[in-house]
């Protein structure tokens, strides 16, 4: 409809123009009734240009409402997320959540009460395996541990010194049993034991560091093992 309305309106606008033209051509003939004819026309013509023009410009706004509202169809409904709310649960819905919830907070408390129960239980087994381990260690054995952490922190004796030294009968004189016990069980610094004894030799002897080293490995010496000699020499300051 709007192409035929748009023909309708160009024809009707070259009408206006050609009968104009035929009216002035009339009136310089001096042929009024002729002129007043082709006016009569031209005023026709021009009111059918009016009319399709408008017709027209009514149907181009006419085909874009309807895109309007095809595109309006065709769109989705955007719903907020305030406007996506869950039906509300009924009253025994709600119960049967609560019980659920206290059921599981529940059972986690048991859960941790029980691990809580079986942490203190192994502590309290380890300890009590520690304390009958202690009472049944020999006296003779303890004290020979002693002997060893004073002799190791004392005098900076080495492990195989302190052994000859307990077990020595002109030493501790300990059974051979207690002085491995007291060897095994004690804890302690042996390299740094030996810097001691390195710094010792330098500082009251003057020794160098290869005799410094001898000394301190030799059988007739300090006993320490060639490591631990080792790091003493090359601590020294």
């Amino acid at each position: 409809m709007g192409v035929l309305f748009a023909f309708l309106a160009f024809f009707a606008f070259a009408a206006v123009f050609v009968f104009g033209i035929l009216s002035i051509v009339f009136f310089a003939r001096k042929e009024k009734s002729k002129g007043k004819k082709q006016l009569l026309f031209a005023g026709g013509s021009f009111a059918v240009f009016i009319i399709s023009f408008i017709a027209f410009g009514a149907t181009l706004s006419g085909d874009e409402t309807e895109k309007k509202i095809e595109v309006a169809s065709d769109e989705k409904p955007i719903v907020k997320d305030e406007e996506k709310k869950e039906p509300e649960m009924s009253e025994e819905e709600k119960a049967e959540q609560k019980k659920a919830e206290e059921n599981a907070a529940a059972d986690a408390k048991a859960k941790e009460e029980a691990e809580a129960k079986a942490l203190a239980e192994a502590e309290a087994k380890a300890k009590a395996e520690a304390e009958a381990k202690e009472e049944s260690i020999p006296r003779e054995h303890k004290a020979a541990l002693k002997k060893a952490e004073t002799y190791a922190e004392m005098m900076h004796m080495s492990k195989a010194g302190i052994y000859d030294q307990l077990t020595s009968e002109y030493g501790e004189n300990f059974p051979k049993e207690a002085a491995q016990y007291a060897i095994d069980n004690i804890v302690w610094d042996w390299k740094e034991n030996a810097l001691k004894k390195a710094e010792t030799y330098a500082e009251m002897m003057s020794m160098s560091d290869s005799a410094i080293y001898e000394q301190l490995i030799s059988e007739y010496g300090e006993k320490f093992t060639k490591e631990e000699a080792q790091y003493a020499v090359d601590n020294l300051k």
